[in-house]
Parts: structure tokens; C-alpha cells; sequence
């Protein structure tokens, strides 16, 4: 199992943040705001037009200075801007028309994005709050880690958003571990606890001692050893759901951020394991901002 290397600092210069002029959008603002300062980079504040609708008769395309909708959005946009509060952070301002997925994926590769800044609203499950399809296919298929900020953070957690904890769950697969380096390199840039974390379903009591230290060894090889002079590394083993001992750990952390890794969507289908198709409720339901890197 390879062991990170801090030799390379993760750099952000481009960051993407997406708005539908919701609240959502607006309580994620102030997490996009925070990452651009730290790393001076420059914010790309985007919005996507619905496409128009298939009609059975076609008509002549309208304009685009004369859609209201195109006209309403473009000064819905102007206006988010002015009040978003940037300050001197440099700022470009998106527009575009057609299928979210798409035109995200477009705006990444075209503009050399680094990261995207997602706000989502949630929805109610039977059990538990889920992303909407789009929200979530977006952060699966962005070639760049996505932040997304849901409807769980706390509405202090933004007023002044520090990193001092990060949570950084894992099962070891390649796909959970491409995460890695992102959880490392922001630990060492704000000196915080950088909380490894394994989850292990329930075994029978007398097995559990053995399992938690063997697992907690794989956890200290992960990091380099001289990381205490950069961090604060602690290894941790819970025995319940992986949802469920993610959550819990971050509310009792009290982290401010959980980093993770994710699969493609055709992946995320088939698996029921983290980094699998439980990742969306983890998202979904954290107390904090999630940074999910895809594998």
C-alpha cells in the first residue's frame, strides 16, 4: 500500500462555483470565497439556462438578446455577483445554455478549473436526504474534485470557515485513496487534525480488538512519518455503517471538512461500499462541506 507523498502541495487557481441563485447557492458561496482567498485564486461564477424544450413544430431559434429568459438570467447573474462580496478576489462571471452535466463538464475543461463548488438543497428519501441525479452525476464525473456544501452545514460553520479538522474515510480501495493527497496537502497548509477513518461492520465482540489494530496499522502507513511535524494525524476504527460512523465521527469532531473519494457513476451503480453509492448520503446528510475526489 503506497504512502503519500507531501512533496507536492495541491494548488488551486481556477475554482468554479455553479449558482442557481438559491439559498443553497448562497450558503456554499462563503466556502468558495474562504478557498479562493487562502490559495489566491480566481472564482468563475457560473450559470446554466435551461435548454429549450424539443417542440413537435419547429420554430425559428429566438435570439438570444431577445429570450427574457436569457435576459433575466443574465441580470439575476450581474446581480448575485455585486452582492456575493468578493472583495479583490478576481472574478469572471458564466453564462451558458443547455444541459447542466454537460455544460459544467465544458466549463471545467475550458477554463482549466481545479475545483468545483457545489451548493445542493437535498431531498427527502424515505430514511434519509438524498442529492438530486444532477448534483450528484456532476460530482462523479467532474475530472476535478468537487466541494459541495448540503442542506446539513451548519449556518455557523460558514461565517467564518476554518479548517482545523478534516475526516478522511476510507477503505483502502485505489479509488478512496486518489483522496489522499487533497486530505494531506490541506492538513499541512492549516496545520489541522487530519482524522483517518475506517469503518468496519459489526463482528463479534471478541474479534473486535484484533481487527481495530490491524486496521489502524494500514491507516498509519498511509502517512508519511514525519507528518507530525505538519499535522495532527490520529487513526481511527469504528465498528458500524459506513454512513453512520462517517456521520457520527464528524458530528463528535466537530470536522470542518470530510475529504473522499468517489466512483464514475457506471461504478458508483453496482457498489454498495464507500466509496460506492453510500458517498451520496454521506454528502448529503454531513454536518460540514465534503470534498470528493473522483477515482
Amino acid at each position: 500500500m503506497p504512502v503519500a507523498s507531501t512533496t507536492t502541495r495541491i494548488t488551486l487557481n481556477n475554482i468554479l462555483f455553479t449558482t442557481d441563485f438559491s439559498a443553497a447557492s448562497t450558503a456554499a458561496l462563503p466556502f468558495a470565497r474562504a478557498l479562493a482567498n487562502w490559495c489566491d485564486a480566481k472564482i468563475f461564477v457560473a450559470h446554466v439556462v435551461p435548454a429549450e424544450p424539443l417542440l413537435s413544430v419547429p420554430f425559428e431559434a429566438m435570439p438570444q438578446e431577445a429570450d427574457p429568459l436569457w435576459r433575466n438570467a443574465e441580470q439575476d447573474l450581474k446581480t448575485w455577483v455585486n452582492d456575493a462580496a468578493l472583495g479583490t478576489i478576481p472574478c469572471e462571471t458564466l453564462l451558458h445554455r443547455g444541459d447542466l452535466r454537460t455544460v459544467v463538464t465544458d466549463m471545467i475543461r475550458k477554463n482549466d478549473i481545479d475545483l468545483l463548488v457545489l451548493g445542493t438543497h437535498g431531498r427527502q428519501g424515505l430514511k434519509r436526504l438524498i442529492l438530486g441525479s444532477e448534483a450528484e452525476l456532476i460530482y462523479r464525473e467532474a475530472r476535478c474534485p468537487v466541494l459541495t456544501v448540503g442542506p446539513g452545514v451548519a449556518a455557523y460553520s460558514r461565517a467564518d470557515w476554518k479548517i482545523r479538522t478534516i475526516l478522511f474515510p476510507t477503505d483502502f480501495s485505489d479509488i478512496s485513496l486518489q483522496a489522499l493527497p487533497y486530505a494531506l496537502s490541506l492538513a499541512e497548509e492549516n496545520e489541522a487534525t487530519l482524522a483517518l477513518f475506517h469503518s468496519i461492520p459489526l463482528v463479534p465482540w471478541q474479534y473486535e480488538h484484533s481487527l481495530a489494530e490491524s486496521h489502524r496499522q494500514r491507516l498509519q502507513a498511509l502517512v508519511p512519518k514525519d507528518a507530525e511535524a505538519w499535522c495532527k494525524p490520529e487513526f481511527v476504527v469504528r465498528f458500524d455503517s459506513p454512513v453512520d460512523a462517517t456521520l457520527h465521527l464528524a458530528e463528535g469532531r466537530k470536522a470542518d471538512l470530510i475529504v473522499m473519494g468517489v466512483r464514475h457513476p457506471a461504478a458508483a451503480a453496482v457498489s454498495a461500499h464507500l466509496p460506492g453509492v453510500v458517498a451520496s448520503e454521506i454528502v448529503s446528510l454531513a454536518p460540514c462541506p465534503v470534498l470528493t475526489v473522483r477515482g
